[in-house]
């Protein structure tokens, strides 16, 4: 299918005046050609690159938007679609989480997501991708996600670990609450599983570094979660994993840039102007030069407002704060066919009318008009 997107302010180096043709799924050039099927009126709207979340967990919600009470996951992943084109989300990875808790992050529904999110892609608008975010005292999933790894099932392997924060926070129900909710065991036994599981941490070193060879293997991508210290991050980084994913304090995330290598933030931690956890300031970091990537975390919005508010508080110009959700991500992830409005690259945009808070009006993925908020958009 053809489009011709007239009248916007476009995203290149800068924000520039143009005309873009889309054909066949990629962008044709930056001049309106005849013959296109739809024109869409952009004057007055910003046109930028669709947006790359490296790491998005609010799909949970569409699954049990409440504790305990779970729907269908190929109605949520649907759901959750409509969601991720609603705010301009074009590349999608669902950070899945797979624990050693049964319940919403369990073995049953870790492969039920695996199987559904490949089974759906070519219905889905958005490029929806495997982002497993494995829990590393859980060793028993080791033989599944090497045999995934082999499939080409993952597009982002994540190193968490959750257990040694549980236990620190055993006595303090506001922390190990949401948890328990979630697995459906009591506190009691859910604490006896923590304790169970964490016997066996002497086995977790060598398990993470067999998971990290088959990955670089592979030639996935690896994130470690929430890095504590710098030689933690030295760690990871021996082991090939490139990508620091909210490291924990200012001196792990330099240590990271020291070594070139990219730094997540969430989007939510700049729209809501700090941590809920007591963790860097995205702002902060961004300004600092320790943050090139921003993901969705766990509220998709944040991700299309983050740059704008980065920009009106001086922090980066829009330029350099739409390039935290669009080309660097895709960068990280070596997906260089888009992340960028260039000719030959594939065709994912979004169309933003500016405000107090920008308004998604349409979004583009690969040549399909997959989300549409104004008719008068239409020529």
């Amino acid at each position: 299918m053809s489009i011709a997107i007239t009248g916007g302010t476009v995203l290149v180096e800068g924000l520039e005046r143009h005309d873009l043709m889309l054909e066949d799924g990629l962008i044709a050039g930056f001049a309106r050609a005849g013959g296109a099927r739809l024109t869409l009126d952009a004057t007055g709207l910003l046109v930028l690159p669709g947006l790359v979340d490296c790491h998005g967990d609010a799909f949970e919600r569409h699954i049990m938007p409440r504790p305990r009470v779970a729907f269908d996951i190929d109605l949520a992943l649907k759901d959750a679609d409509r969601a991720l084109l609603a705010s301009g989300i074009t590349t999608a990875f669902h950070g899945v989480t797979w624990s050693w808790e049964p319940g919403l992050r369990g073995a049953e529904n870790a492969r039920a997501l695996a199987e559904a999110i490949a089974r759906l892609q070519p219905e889905l608008g958005a490029d929806t991708r495997f982002h497993l975010r494995h829990e590393t005292f859980n060793l028993d999933a080791e033989p599944q996600i090497l045999a995934w790894l082999a499939e080409g099932r993952v597009g982002v392997l994540a190193f968490n670990d959750h257990t040694e924060g549980t236990l620190k926070t055993r006595h303090r129900p506001d922390k190990i609450g949401k948890m328990v909710e979630r697995t459906g065991l009591s506190t009691e036994a859910f604490m006896d599983l923590v304790e169970t599981v964490y016997a066996r941490k002497s086995e977790v070193e060598g398990s993470i570094a067999r998971l990290a060879a088959a990955a670089r293997a592979a030639g996935v991508t690896m994130f470690s979660h929430d890095d504590m210290t710098p030689d933690m991050r030295a760690w990871y980084r021996s082991l090939g994993v490139t990508v620091a994913e909210f490291p924990i304090d200012e001196a792990t995330a330099r240590a990271a840039a020291d070594h070139g290598e990219a730094i997540v933030f969430g989007a939510p931690n700049v729209v809501r102007g700090g941590s809920h956890t007591g963790c860097p300031s995205a702002e902060a970091m961004v300004r600092a030069g320790l943050c090139s990537i921003l993901a969705s975390d766990y509220y998709y919005p944040a991700l299309a407002l983050a740059p704008f508010l980065l920009a009106r508080r001086g922090a980066a110009s829009l330029a350099e704060a739409w390039a935290l959700v669009s080309r660097a991500p895709a960068q990280a992830l070596g997906l260089d066919d888009r992340g960028v409005i260039a000719p030959g690259k594939r065709a994912d945009l979004v169309l933003v009318e500016e405000g107090p808070h920008p308004r998604v009006v349409a979004t583009i993925a690969a040549g399909r008009l997959v989300h549409l908020a104004d008719q008068r958009l239409l020529a």
